[in-house]
């Protein structure tokens, strides 16, 4: 419920505040004194969307504050998610409008307006004009008597829903399949001759690149052969010249002088120790060049194995890849899709009979609900029936026609036609097309107050729920608002006394004027000022004996329900 609500510079509003209760408050006020921005601001709360020229004239924003109590347990969860915070068991809300932007506020963080619409969407009902719209609408006629079914319909509801999405799933998932065969069949084709392609070439893993290597070096034969020659003379000499001096000669003399004078001197023998590694290293690199050049050798039919081969990969990387590693990157990836596409013709059987399988579920479970949403029907519309006859409807009968779809629906086998019909003898019709203003206003309450009684929703605000009506059929108005509120907290802005005078707190919303800006602001009445309001109200004389009277007795007719 709405234990306070705080109005800043909306409309002709400057500043207000209203402590609100459990029970019955009623709203009342002159024409233009801003009755409607007590609703307007609790729809900014609950996430309508905001209209900046609601500013109040001369201010640069509005804000409205409400604080919400005896809350749902999961509320809580919510609104820590959102980063926001419970108080003591109160959530505050705020919501705050300038010319240019809406900011929203839930438990003292800044959230987006959609998320906290979503939280505080449960805590109240707000029933205008637009709602009565709604009351025509399909959707809302089967969520209105889905609510009334309660927790059987409910259960199996979300199961059908679930199975419902399951079943949507599989079938598109089908359905791309079924629809895409041709398709899945050409590339099919294409894999294959790819693989068996690379298959008869058979590449090895970097191989592109060994052989250009390879290739390289045959070609240079030649120089190779010289370029090692000269090395191998360099160190260790040329045998067809005794003269030619050689590295492996000088280091094997540097040794042998080192090592006969380190005898006489000690400094010298590391020395001695450094040339005879180097005559060492000397040798081995000698005869590890000289190896080298022994295998060099010119083998023509080896370079031409090696151009027919490079071609072949060369056919393979123009049509897969870079070089050979990529094709064969290329060819492992369409292996596995050839898996793939392969078994696509399992998996459409299988979806098939997955959605064979879902869809007779989907039967069992659409006619369990259209059980449930039958006995409902007849009981709700029952309920209403008496509901309205109190409010001097005597021979309108309401009834929730369950009208088969051709396919199963996302909510069932059937849609939901509100029908009514509001004299004897007269056949029901769809209510968009046939229920006045003040009949829908009628209807609605008399739907509230029957789902009062088993709802989880705290806080009920009505605008213009008496639109249309007035006499003895407002006084019935009045005794259902007060029954309603029994169950839950009834908010009610009203312009008929015999409304209001069934409510346990009354709050005036009265203008000022400074001959420049009209201002109101909210006061709640005692129980004179109460009586004087009822007889402005009635007869526009708030100091008139006959009207004072009459209003007493409302009082009194309030008082004793």
């Amino acid at each position: 419920m709405i234990s306070e609500l705080r109005i800043r510079d909306l409309g002709v509003i400057e500043s207000a505040t209203l402590e609100l209760a459990p029970g019955f408050t009623a709203v009342t006020g002159e024409t233009g004194a801003g009755k409607t921005m007590i609703v307007t601001s609790l729809g900014l709360l609950l996430g309508s969307r905001a209209d900046s020229g609601a500013v109040r004239r001369g201010a640069d924003r509005a804000r409205v504050e409400g604080t919400f109590t005896a809350l749902p347990d999961d509320v809580g969860v919510r609104v820590a998610e959102a980063g926001g915070e419970i108080d003591d068991g109160a959530l505050l809300v705020a919501r705050q409008v300038t010319s240019s932007r809406s900011r929203c506020f839930l438990g003292g963080a800044g959230v987006p307006v959609s998320l906290a619409a979503d939280i505080t969407a449960d805590l109240v009902t707000i029933h205008g004009q637009s709602e009565q719209l709604k009351l025509a609408a399909p959707d809302r006629q089967r969520e209105i008597l889905d609510r009334y079914a309660g927790s059987g319909l409910a259960t199996d509801l979300a199961a059908y829903r679930r199975d419902w999405s399951d079943r949507q799933s599989a079938r598109a998932e089908l359905t791309e399949l079924r629809d895409h065969a041709r398709e899945r069949a050409r590339e099919v084709d294409l894999l294959q001759f790819g693989l068996t392609e690379i298959e008869q070439v058979e590449p090895q893993p970097g191989e592109d690149r060994e052989l250009a290597e390879e290739a390289d070096k045959l070609q240079a034969i030649d120089d190779l052969r010289l370029a090692a020659h000269t090395a191998v003379v360099a160190l260790a000499g040329d045998e067809d010249s005794i003269d030619a001096g050689s590295a492996l000669t000088a280091a094997a003399v540097a040794r042998k002088s080192l090592g006969d004078a380190a005898d006489r001197d000690d400094a010298l023998a590391p020395l001695a120790e450094r040339a005879t590694d180097l005559q060492v290293l000397t040798s081995e690199l000698a005869q590890d060049v000289a190896a080298y050049l022994s295998d060099l050798e010119a083998d023509p039919n080896r370079l031409e194995w090696i151009a027919e081969r490079r071609a072949a990969l060369q056919g393979l990387t123009r049509k897969y890849g870079e070089t050979i590693d990529d094709v064969l990157a290329w060819a492992q990836a369409s292996a596995a899709r050839l898996g793939e596409l392969s078994s696509s013709d399992d998996r459409i059987d299988e979806l098939a009979a997955r959605v064979e399988a879902l869809d007779r579920a989907l039967a069992t479970r659409a006619a369990a609900i259209t059980e449930h949403r039958q006995q409902a029907a007849d009981r709700l519309a029952e309920a209403v029936r008496e509901e309205l006859t109190a409010l001097a409807m005597p021979h309108a009968r309401l009834e929730f026609a369950l009208e088969p779809l051709a396919d199963l629906g996302p909510h069932g086998g059937e849609q939901i036609v509100l029908q009514f019909t509001a004299n004897p003898g007269s056949e029901p019709r769809p209510i968009g097309k046939v229920a006045s203003g003040g009949e829908l206003s009628r209807i609605r309450l008399a739907l509230e107050v029957v789902l009062a009684q088993d709802s989880d929703t705290g806080t009920f605000v009505f605008d213009e729920v008496d639109s249309g009506v007035g006499g003895g059929v407002a006084i019935e108005i009045g005794r259902r608002l007060a029954k309603l509120s029994r169950h839950a907290q009834v908010i009610v802005v009203t312009h008929l006394a015999q409304v209001a005078a069934f409510a346990d707190r009354h709050l005036v919303v009265r203008k000022a004027s400074d001959g420049q800006v009209t201002t109101s602001g909210v006061h709640r009445l005692d129980d004179e000022d109460r009586v004087a309001e009822l007889a402005r109200m009635m007869a526009g004389l708030e100091d008139s004996e006959t009207a004072l009277a009459h209003a007493r007795e409302l009082r009194t007719l309030g008082g004793r329900d």
